[in-house]
């Protein structure tokens, strides 16, 4: 598997899973059709179609690539860290219950974890 060089911003969050400030990701008003892809290694993560304005700060999606994420309890005990399932990549966190679609759960994505590829 080939791995993209990343910033010293990109590391900071898709490898020491950190997170970039609400409201500045390129993605969180970004409404196109197409496929939200691993920044890292490029696999497919999200589509359009699952993307949704939770006016949270981050790009947020209801639904994954079925197999492309992984869900994993986070260090604080509380969250649930999501991550690429083929490299690893800090992507953000997942929610459940909070009503926001008829799926109940919001993907809430740093923008700087995904690439954008149209359909």
């Amino acid at each position: 598997m080939k791995l993209k060089k990343l910033t010293q911003a990109e590391e900071t969050v898709i490898l020491k899973k950190g997170t970039e400030p609400p409201f500045t990701g390129k993605y969180n008003d970004f409404f196109e059709q197409g496929i939200y892809n691993c920044k890292q290694c490029g696999i497919p993560l999200f589509q359009s179609e699952d993307k949704f304005s939770s006016h949270c700060g981050w790009p947020s999606f209801d639904d994954t690539i079925e197999g492309a994420v992984k869900n994993t309890l986070d260090a604080d005990g509380h969250r649930i860290e999501i991550t690429c399932n083929q490299c690893g990549a800090h992507l953000g966190h997942v929610f459940t219950g909070e009503g926001l679609t008829d799926k109940n759960t919001r993907y809430c994505v740093n923008s700087i974890s995904m690439d954008f590829g149209s359909k």
